[in-house]
């Protein structure tokens, strides 16, 4: 995303998430505690807004997301969202299906790593957002559950059908998405779906250490990582050697890489700049 701004101004303030930064580090936690987080059309908005702001904030150098309460995040609003949707019309339906893809596509994108911190339920939209994630750290309570055919709609939602497959594998991701059945933690760490399994009731504070791991180095390394691994997700490899060329003669080029060779020479830790 581009660090190039319009007239509007930034803002801090926030009505369906939390957001606090410091060392680097974001941390956004969706709070609505009472309802299981659950997200409303205004929370899918703000989760948009904000990783936009976020990514023209160079100073952000890892993100956290995590829920408030007992759960990660239990999909949509039952009322404030399947209710509503029924009374509108296709365009209506069309743009309200864009945006909850374009959260996703910002996690995607967006030039720094994203660590989804898991606990309790992870359902519907919430397991789509974790799937999204660099990184799933969860604690033994935790449970993905991609509920969408139990609505009466497509498993393939928010990205679902392109990204749980190559988290996965085919067949783990066939069962997942078409049942719609939980997925609890021994299980999703076995088949891949959780990067790093916590400690009861510690998964926030494990992904906040990862995150401030990531947030004291090579943040522009990273960052290149990160979207290479999406772009190259459907390129031929003849493409993605290519792209990889590209990006490390970049790479090679930067302050980051003379820094490593200073320290290294130095016999003393790099001072990653992310340059």
């Amino acid at each position: 995303m581009s660090p190039f701004t319009g007239s509007a101004a930034r803002t801090s303030d926030w009505q369906h998430l939390r957001c606090e930064i410091a060392d680097g580090v974001a941390t956004v936690t969706l709070a609505r505690p009472e309802k299981l987080n659950a997200l409303t059309f205004g929370a899918y908005a703000d989760l948009r807004d904000l990783l936009a702001e976020l990514s023209r904030e160079r100073s952000v150098r890892a993100l956290v997301l995590a829920g408030e309460g007992r759960g990660f995040c239990s999909g949509g609003d039952v009322d404030e969202i399947i209710g509503a949707t029924l009374a509108m019309d296709t365009a209506q339906l069309l743009d309200f299906n864009r945006m909850t893809g374009q959260v996703v596509r910002a996690v995607r994108e967006c030039p720094f790593p994203v660590i989804a911190a898991v606990h309790g339920v992870a359902a519907g939209a919430g397991a789509v957002l974790a799937l999204a994630a660099d990184f799933r750290i969860a604690d033994p309570s935790a449970r993905f559950a991609f509920l969408f055919t139990r609505v009466g709609l497509s498993g393939g939602d928010m990205g679902a059908a392109y990204l749980l497959p190559r988290v996965v594998g085919l067949g783990h991701a066939t069962r997942l998405l078409m049942l719609g059945e939980p997925v609890r933690a021994p299980e999703a760490e076995r088949i891949g779906l959780i990067s790093e399994m916590a400690e009861e009731g510690a998964a926030d504070e494990t992904a906040q250490r990862l995150a401030h791991r990531l947030a004291e180095g090579p943040a522009l390394a990273y960052a290149q990582t990160k979207a290479l691994l999406t772009a190259e997700l459907d390129m031929p490899l003849a493409a993605s050697v290519e792209l990889d060329a590209s990006t490390q003669a970049l790479l090679m080029n930067g302050e980051d890489y003379a820094e490593f060779h200073a320290a290294f020479t130095e016999k003393r830790p790099p001072k990653w700049r992310g340059r």
